[in-house]
């Protein structure tokens, strides 16, 4: 018969019945109002012979009727389904079946507890007893402290797995209360034992069963069991088909108690195929999309402040052509005009008009010490909380910056802080990177540089996107920052400076996916790879600027490397990008009180406004 799949067995007086019982093979049979096919396989006889016991795996010991019908109904009872009392305990709704929660929460998102936050309930009393019981019988030497309860509907399972080496000790105890089932323990290597869990049993796993076979319950509604109970837990086997007196058993409401010890040190076991204590770090998996002024600090940090400390050096030899609009607004300026460039990477725009009072700020020291070995004057500062005074720039830009803020609210927040440094009638020039590069039919740069032509060798698509650097988020310390910052009232609570304050956005928060570099977009909050090239990481002095999105970069900066070398595989980090749609800059600056947009336009793969402080706020 098919393996894994449910059947009937039929014995009849004669051969001779049984005969004409398989000319039925085949046959569709009306069943109501559903037409079944019956499918039948003939067998001559069945050898009991065949029937053998296989040995459990080796740490496993089950104990039947380890409880009394008595202290199963005190059990059960204890297990409040409608009680929500996250001070006690954490209560569950899975796919297939709901948990309970005490002493530690488990947490299924990373398949372990989190060893600083017991649940202040602790286990329930009614289990002491139980637990008391399982030292005298020297089934375990140290009483546990977290507890899982799981309820299995009829038709419910759980996945097979290894309960997580790191989070608990080695001695797993699991009480089976409501309803009998057959839970599957699997080696690595292959080998199967079903093992039947009657009502009331103990099960003990230690050593190789805990450490190295994984264990589950296959959902269905119908176990195939021997139609007598086993005298000894080892009447199992990997083939209960072989079994000469099978019968199915109706699965029920089953309830499963399983006590764990919380691991305080990494686990050192024999098992470090199976054991995450033993394994290398695994790559971190893509981040999600904020959910909080917290969560998008250290988003933020991670993955924008963090990197551009790393590759500063290489950054700033891939940024040294100025865009022509960008510098057609600065040589617009009036003579003696005071700029603040807020994000100014490596200063490619500080010199652009050498009329004007230049400054810029950065978030990355690195680039910022790129732009002092430059001659340029810049600070290291948040765009969130520049450290200027009010109303004293006439002209302020910000390059390729508001697009690595992860909320709405932050990125709104820094337009609100180019009006504040603005004098009346000064303007602010805005890029941000735009999801649409291909527009009125002409690709951006950045679609159209191919995979040979990206800086320094690098033949694995470099994003040159010209993002520049950030000058931006969390509560950076500017106290040693010379200026009277922030004499105004403005009120910057709950952006940058209060990281601690949550706020939820969304009530399930994507994953961030990886971009293919040099590809249309497929979503507007993205992570973008940067190839580090010459392990070149922090500042240098050999820059010669640039931020923006879609550069070619430099071709000259660092040789490729000849066949004859080998070259070391180049890090790869990650930036964090919301790309704008159109329209969306235009209605994040309409929300800024103060300001007029006077212009709107698209350049090279970047939405693009000019705004005009009008004095109204």
């Amino acid at each position: 018969m098919p393996p894994h799949k449910p059947y009937a067995l039929v014995t009849y007086r004669s051969e001779v019945s049984a005969q004409r019982g398989h000319a039925l093979n085949g046959r569709q049979l009306q069943r109501g109002d559903q037409i079944v096919t019956l499918y039948l396989s003939y067998v001559n006889t069945v050898d009991s012979e065949l029937w053998g016991c296989v040995d459990l795996p080796p740490g496993l010991v089950l104990v039947e009727e380890f409880v009394s019908p008595e202290e199963e109904a005190l059990l059960l009872d204890a297990i409040d389904w409608t009680s929500h009392d996250e001070d006690v305990t954490v209560q569950k709704v899975l796919k297939h079946r709901r948990v309970k929660h005490f002493g530690y929460e488990f947490r299924y998102d990373n398949n372990n507890v989190d060893k600083d936050k017991p649940l202040p309930g602790g286990l329930p009393q009614v289990c002491v007893p139980v637990l008391e019981r399982c030292v005298r019988d020297r089934h375990t030497e140290v009483m546990p402290d977290q507890l899982t309860v799981n309820q299995y509907q009829s038709g419910q399972g759980i996945p097979p797995h290894v309960d997580t080496h790191s989070a608990f000790e080695d001695l797993i105890l699991s009480l089976s209360l409501g309803a009998k089932t057959v839970m599957d323990f699997r080696h690595p290597e292959g080998r199967s034992v079903a093992v039947v869990l009657p009502r009331r049993s103990l099960l003990v796993m230690k050593g190789e069963s805990r450490y190295l076979w994984t264990h589950g319950i296959t959902p269905r509604k119908f176990d195939v069991v021997p139609a007598c109970d086993p005298k000894s837990p080892a009447a199992v086997t990997s083939d209960l088909s072989n079994h000469s007196n099978l019968t199915l058993s109706r699965r029920g409401t089953r309830t499963s108690l399983t006590f764990r010890k919380v691991r305080r040190t990494p686990c050192d076991c024999g098992y470090p195929s199976a054991c995450d204590s033993q394994q290398p770090p695994a790559p971190p998996s893509p981040p999600f999309l904020p959910r909080s002024q917290t969560d998008a600090c250290r988003l933020e940090a991670e993955f924008v402040h963090r990197v551009y400390e790393e590759i500063a050096c290489h950054f700033s030899s891939t940024r040294h052509s100025p865009w022509p609009r960008v510098c057609h607004f600065l040589s617009s300026l009036e003579p003696g005009s005071i700029l603040a460039d807020v994000g100014c990477g490596n200063g490619k725009y500080l010199g652009v008009n050498p009329d004007v009072i230049a400054v810029g700020c950065d978030r990355s020291s690195a680039l910022v010490q790129i732009c002092s070995e430059r001659g340029f004057q810049a600070f290291v500062s948040d765009a969130l909380n520049v450290p200027l005074r009010s109303d004293t720039c006439d002209a302020c830009i910000s390059i390729a910056v508001i697009h690595h803020l992860s909320t709405q609210k932050r990125r709104q927040a820094v337009v609100e802080e180019l009006a504040r440094l603005l004098r009346p009638g000064g303007r602010a020039l805005i890029y941000v990177w735009a999801v649409e590069q291909e527009y009125n039919k002409q690709k951006s740069k950045y679609l159209k540089e191919t995979r040979q032509q990206g800086p320094t060798g690098d033949n694995t698509a470099q994003d040159l996107s010209g993002i520049a650097t950030d000058a931006h988020n969390t509560a950076q310390d500017l106290s040693a920052i010379a200026t009277d910052a922030h004499n105004t009232a403005q009120d910057l609570s709950g952006i940058a400076t209060d990281c601690t304050k949550v706020h939820r956005e969304t009530e399930s928060p994507a994953k961030l996916s990886v971009h293919t570099n040099r590809t249309a977009f497929n979503s507007q909050d993205l992570l973008v790879p940067w190839h580090l090239k010459g392990g070149r990481r922090g500042g240098c002095n050999q820059g010669r600027g640039g931020d923006e999105q879609g550069e070619q970069g430099s071709k000259n900066t660092l040789d490729p490397p000849t066949e004859a070398q080998a070259p070391a595989p180049s890090p790869v980090f990650h930036r964090y990008y919301h790309v704008f749609q159109k329209g969306e800059l235009e209605e994040l600056c309409v929300r800024v009180r103060g300001v007029a947009i006077q212009r709107s336009y698209h350049d090279q793969g970047n939405w693009c406004v000019i705004l005009k402080k009008t004095g109204d706020r």
